[in-house]
């Protein structure tokens, strides 16, 4: 890939865009999802407990991450809620996991009583660095929450080790990872349990819904039961050996998933190349560093494409002043990140009410709520990193090409 040299004058400042066309549209759907969709509205079973729908695809996904049981749940923070319980987690045990990531890791441990405790990332991956994981372990830990970030996933061999050295049990959070592979194995089905997340942004979607994976038959009769209200397999109606919720999924959305399921590997196929072509080009342009590879990701799913953005290379312009020129140049499938959990009012908020931020002797800040521990690196990156959507790597080398050429073009103006 070629840089132009031409210094045109930015779309911000009154100049002609780089590009006018959209970016492909998202959700992808045909006439696939309408079929299964009319066969389920004519078979009159809309709910899991009668219908097929839900039966085949827990089967089908389980299997595609190779896994044999998967159950599937309304969406992906219930499906971490329920892991959690179904790992043996109690009130006021901790989970260690990463402060880059979406709201709900640390919500799911909260909601029955367990305490986030965040590890800071590694800036080469934006995945927990197990080094930090090992150094928050207590007497309280009992679970390691990774999160494969963006579809990348974990350093699962380093994390096992830890968990097994402490005797900890592993959740994975592969909700962005549908089918992402570490040294050959598919994500979810590595520790032991992982959850996926199908919300109207993921790569495979029906609007919203989740699922849980698992190789551990103990943990999927456990999983089973806690989704159907308590009730054990080829059990009586009114028979709840355990207190559970209903966390069924409906036939409409399993039907819209196998429709989904069918296309997802040939999409992926096509995110990797663009995002290796995208990887590229990025990489000529000063100030600008996408995530490079690792020989034992085998398989990603490229749920968002992650660069680092350096102010210095840009004139000191911030990071969200590059992605405001960037959407003016018309590369808006386009956001900063997360926020990191350890800074979210609403996590220190519940660190403070139930009491944890006392225990562990944490003071309040300006605001009035606890200061949780700094984790820097996951702080810069909130700072300075810039997020590509998925479908816009469902477009062709034009659509890359044109990305590239737009961030040249902010360079160059602001060098």
């Amino acid at each position: 890939m070629q840089l132009s040299s031409v210094n045109s004058k930015l779309a911000i400042d009154g100049g002609v865009p780089t590009r006018r066309a959209a970016f492909p549209k998202w959700p992808v759907f045909d006439e696939h999802e309408e079929r299964l969709l009319l066969e389920v509205l004519h078979s009159g079973e809309w709910g899991a407990l009668k219908g097929s729908k839900t039966a085949e695809f827990q089967a089908r996904f389980a299997a595609y991450q190779e896994a044999r049981f998967g159950i599937c749940v309304p969406n992906g923070t219930l499906a971490l809620e329920l892991a959690l319980k179904a790992l043996g987690v109690r009130h006021g045990d901790e989970v260690i996991t990463t402060p880059y990531t979406f709201v709900a890791t640390a919500n799911a441990a909260i909601a029955i009583g367990a305490v986030p405790v965040f590890a800071d990332i590694d800036l080469d991956s934006y995945n927990l660095d197990p080094a930090e994981v090992e150094k928050v372990v207590t007497p309280r830990t009992r679970v390691i929450l990774p999160v494969h970030m963006g579809g990348r996933p974990a350093d699962m061999d380093a994390l096992g080790a830890i968990a097994t050295r402490y005797n900890l049990r592993i959740l994975e959070d592969a909700c962005q990872a549908w089918g992402s592979e570490w040294q050959g194995r598919r994500v979810g089905a590595i520790g032991d349990l992982g959850t996926f997340s199908f919300q109207s942004s993921k790569n495979i979607t029906a609007g919203e819904g989740g699922a849980i994976v698992t190789n551990d038959e103990a943990l999927a009769e456990t999983c089973w039961s806690l989704h159907n209200v308590g009730r054990v397999k080829g059990g009586l109606w009114y028979h709840h050996e355990i207190v559970g919720w209903n966390l069924r999924i409906t036939e409409w959305q399993s039907a819209v998933l196998l429709a989904q399921l069918e296309r997802l590997d040939e999409q992926t196929e096509r995110r990797e190349a663009n995002a290796r072509y995208l990887i590229e080009g990025l990489s000529q342009v000063p100030g600008i560093s996408p995530l490079q590879g690792d020989t034992r990701i085998t398989r990603q799913s490229r749920h968002v494409f992650i660069m680092r953005y350096d102010p210095a290379a840009f004139g000191g312009r911030s990071r969200d002043q590059f992605i405001e020129a960037l959407a003016s140049e018309g590369i808006d499938p386009i956001a900063p990140g997360y926020v990191p959990l350890n800074r979210v009012p609403g996590i220190r908020r519940a660190m403070s009410e139930n009491g944890e931020a006392a225990a562990h002797g944490l003071s309040n800040s300006a605001d009035g709520l606890p200061e949780l521990p700094a984790c820097p690196r996951a702080e810069w990156a909130s700072r300075n990193t810039v997020w590509l959507y998925q479908y816009a790597l469902l477009g062709d080398r034009a659509d890359m090409d044109d990305i590239v050429a737009a961030a040249a073009k902010i360079q160059r103006a602001w060098c």
